[in-house]
C-alpha cells in the first residue's frame, strides 16, 4: 500500500480530515489533525477507537467505495491520515 512518505494531494487530506471529524463526531475542528499523527492508539491525539475505526470504514465505503477488508488492514490503513491517503490512492479510489 505505500509508506507514509508518498506524495499526496492537498485536498484528499482536507477531505478525509473532514471525513473522519465526521464521521466520528468529534468536536475539533477538522484541520486541528495533523496529518502525520495517529489515528488510533495511546499516541492519537484524538484517541480514536475501534468503534471510530467502523465508523470511518463505513463513511469510506460510502464516500470513495473502497472496502477495508478486515482489522489488520484497517489499523494499516488508518495509521494517519497521510496513511490513509495513500492506502486510498493506492487502491484507486482518491
Amino acid at each position: 500500500m505505500g509508506g507514509a512518505t508518498g506524495e499526496v494531494r492537498d485536498e484528499l487530506v482536507v477531505a478525509l480530515k473532514q471525513l473522519i471529524a465526521t464521521a466520528c463526531n468529534r468536536p475539533e475542528p477538522p484541520e486541528s489533525l495533523d496529518e502525520d499523527a495517529p489515528l488510533l492508539g495511546p499516541a492519537s491525539p484524538w484517541g480514536l477507537d475501534s468503534l471510530d475505526v467502523l465508523q470511518i470504514s463505513l463513511a469510506l465505503s460510502r464516500q470513495y467505495a473502497i472496502r477495508i477488508e478486515d482489522s489488520k488492514e484497517a489499523r494499516r490503513a488508518l495509521g494517519s491520515v497521510r496513511t490513509l491517503a495513500l492506502y486510498l490512492q493506492a487502491a484507486g479510489a482518491a
